[in-house]
């Protein structure tokens, strides 16, 4: 009997599950390193709240940046490098809270490397995934980042504890130099004579409608179209690409408040120390993890058998997603306990997860030509969240702390978590509005 082959995109997709899960671990990283130093020297919650939000500058102008030289030069090329940069700089970089400049430096250069990351993704994953495996393609990929935020979460906060804060930054970038290595090694772009690349369609293609005559025709395996200028007037004003846009400005505005600010939550808000609530603490996490590859496996049953539509598909996962994480949003200041604030929280969290199923994978559906550009644009918004997201909360704190002498009560926090939680709502109505299944970039 032969060896049964493990299919190369398989493995594509396993690497970039692991790419994800250490940027996220990186993320996740940073906040607890440099909430602790920052705590022990006195840093208001605003400075908090700026530095935090470093990153998200970076992250941003390099986005569509990023959409466009996976475009150009190979999504798998600019991965490794965005990887290789990163994880020099964490190498690199002293954390003091005293000097401001080289933590702001390091923050946006990191920003920006990473900024690479998910458009190149897209762009690998647009070349190796056929239709029918999309959903739980991209579901399983930025799983990734839960589940690293999740282990962030567990592990750092005790090799802060045993080792200093520093400590956690040298970790971060062995690991993306471990990755770096493998993605080296076993990476490649797809054979166009085997496997056709699911930009021109081909398997499984009829699951996935195309409007007017947009139909490509596909001879040998690939595709009779060629390279063509990208679009951009087309996607700029594109109604179903705002909103993807929307939908990923709200799930990014929601995620790095939580990302960001839970951790403070938790020891201020709750007077709960991290290190004593154990695992739990990674459980919101945990839960986007399950959820996120729950929601691709259904959509792709729902796709694969015919249940429902792609278009019905995405918006039915996406406006259960954001309709019950904004209710779970909202209710979290009332819970003041260790259990409930953990049970509100991964609830929230769970069902963005398993709304990315909607919005998230529909780039791949619009414009799988383009799903780097579509990707990056869309990030630049999510990006952008984790600006304003961040920074507003710091000062939405300092004025609480101000007016309520401390950060115990719950009329501190409730006007942090009702924010995120009225743009889940407002973002699925846009989504059930103008959004689509149908391919409208040839």
């Amino acid at each position: 009997m032969g060896r049964l082959k493990f299919p190369k995109r398989y493995l594509i997709v396993i690497l970039t599950f692991i790419s994800t899960c250490v940027c996220y671990v990186e993320r996740v990283g940073f906040s607890i390193a440099y909430t602790v130093a920052a705590d022990a020297v006195g840093v208001n919650q605003s400075s908090k709240g700026t530095i935090l939000s470093t990153f998200y500058y970076g992250y941003a102008c390099s986005q569509v940046p990023g959409g466009w030289a996976a475009q150009k030069l190979g999504g798998r090329r600019v991965l490794l490098l965005s990887f290789v940069l990163w994880s020099l700089t964490c190498a690199l970089f002293p954390l003091d809270p005293n000097h401001v400049v080289p933590i702001v430096m390091a923050r946006l250069l990191v920003g920006v490397a990473q900024g690479f990351i998910f458009p190149s993704i897209h762009t690998v994953l647009a070349q190796w995934v056929p239709p029918h495996e999309r959903s739980r393609s991209v579901s399983l990929t930025t799983s990734g980042m839960y589940l690293g935020a999740a282990a962030g979460m567990l592990l750092l906060p005790s090799l802060v504890k045993y080792r200093g804060p520093q400590s956690v930054f040298l970790a971060e970038a062995t690991l993306g130099a471990m990755w770096s290595l493998l993605w080296l090694k076993y990476a490649s772009d797809p054979p166009r004579a085997e496997y056709p690349k699911a930009t021109a369609s081909g398997f499984g293609e009829s699951l996935l409608p195309m409007r007017g005559s947009q139909k490509v025709k596909v001879e040998n395996g690939g595709s009779s179209a060629k390279t063509s200028k990208i679009p951009w007037k087309r996607i700029l004003i594109s109604l179903p690409v705002w909103a993807i846009v929307v939908n990923n400005f709200t799930f990014h505005y929601a995620l790095y408040v939580l990302m960001n600010w839970l951790p403070t939550y938790f020891e201020l808000g709750l007077r709960l120390s991290l290190q004593d609530m154990g695992s739990s603490k990674m459980l919101p996490y945990l839960n986007m993890f399950i959820f996120s590859n729950i929601g691709g496996v259904v959509a792709d049953h729902l796709i694969t058998k015919r249940i429902l539509s792609v278009t019905k598909t995405r918006k039915f996962l996406n406006t259960i997603g954001f309709v019950v994480a904004s209710l779970a949003l909202m209710a979290l200041p009332m819970f003041r306990t260790s259990g409930g604030a953990v049970f509100c929280s991964s609830l929230a969290l769970g069902f963005l997860a398993l709304g990315r199923a909607g919005f998230a994978v529909n780039h791949m559906d619009v414009a799988p030509r383009y799903a780097g550009i579509v990707m990056g644009v869309s990030n630049t918004a999510g990006t952008l969240a984790g600006i304003i997201g961040v920074d507003l909360t710091g000062k939405l704190l300092e004025a609480a702390q101000t007016a309520n002498s401390d950060l115990s009560g719950a009329e501190s926090w409730r006007l942090v978590f009702f924010i995120p939680g009225m743009l889940c709502i407002i973002s699925s109505f846009v989504f059930l509005l103008f959004s689509t299944g149908e391919r409208i970039f040839d």
